[in-house]
């Protein structure tokens, strides 16, 4: 009697999670990734047709063929990638190590870590960058005659603007503090890192050893996002006198109106293989084989 209620119980079973898994996808959710492919995708290829339909001419791809060889091109986007990769390497530098302590020794004072984080969002990109002119035209007139004058000199020297480092780490914050606190979420920390000191590590191999490798995806995530950040950023450069590749693509706009559509093409179509090859190693990542 038992082991036919038990074969009942499980028959029962077996056929709720078939139940479950044959729900039918809704219509709504085809219509909704259908308009967004339509939003997203039908401007990227009117700029594509305008940049390969010449009149007179026809389908000619000249405008991609000449972008390697227009002047500041490489220079521009070598600039970026190094602003990219410092403001990557500071930005995390500064948030892992500080959102780790603020889990384990402060979880309260996480909401107000929160809002200070999140505070270049409600300040204009416009408001910011006067706010750093200011300060750079006061810092050479009044600390002419001490040490920090060449601290001012040094970091607005066009060949690589640590000023501008500077200001994309404070408009990267709100996006690596969600991206970290999502991976941080995610784990338990206070376990790992006490098991970690429990078999003789200190803090900083606790860190490195048993929580970074459980943030990779979130390190990833805010590594692109950051990335993603400094090549579209234009404001904050063209204001400030220099030209990295947003602000170079604006430059060429005014003269080759084809060639800078192309370019703003082709990075977006870097950025998307970026996102996707980040995609793919996140899932590989969180897919490894068991032994």
């Amino acid at each position: 009697m038992a082991r036919s209620m038990n074969t009942a119980a499980r028959s029962t079973n077996a056929s709720a999670r078939s139940t479950n898994r044959s729900i039918p996808v809704r219509p709504w959710r085809g219509l909704v990734l259908a308009g967004a492919a339509l939003y997203f995708l039908v401007p990227l290829a009117a700029s594509v047709i305008f940049t390969v339909d010449v009149p007179g001419e026809g389908v000619t791809f000249d405008a991609y063929t000449q972008i390697f060889g227009t002047d500041g091109f490489v220079s521009s986007l070598l600039l970026s990638l190094e602003l990219a990769a410092a403001t990557i390497a500071i930005v995390l530098l500064l948030m892992v190590p500080a959102m780790v302590a603020l889990r384990l020794g402060a979880p309260k004072l996480r909401p107000v870590v929160e809002v200070v984080c999140s505070l270049p969002l409600v300040v204009p990109p416009i408001a910011f960058v006067a706010g750093i002119g200011t300060v750079l035209k006061w810092g050479p007139e009044h600390l002419s005659r001490t040490p920090l004058f060449q601290t001012f000199t040094a970091i607005q020297n066009p060949d690589f603007p640590f000023v501008l480092v500077l200001a994309y780490v404070v408009m990267a914050l709100p996006f690596v503090y969600r991206a970290l606190d999502a991976g941080l979420r995610a784990m338990d920390v206070r376990t790992l890192v006490e098991a970690a000191r429990s078999c003789g590590a200190g803090w900083p191999q606790a860190l490195v050893r048993a929580v970074l490798p459980n943030l990779r995806g979130a390190l990833l995530n805010a590594s692109f996002l950051t990335l993603a950040l400094v090549l579209g950023e234009f404001t904050v450069a063209q204001l400030l006198g220099f030209q990295p590749f947003a602000v170079w693509i604006v430059n060429v706009s005014g003269s080759q109106a084809q060639l800078s559509v192309a370019v703003s093409v082709l990075s977006l179509l870097v950025t998307w293989a970026l996102l996707l090859a980040l995609a793919g190693f996140g899932g590989r990542s969180r897919t490894a084989p068991r032994g």
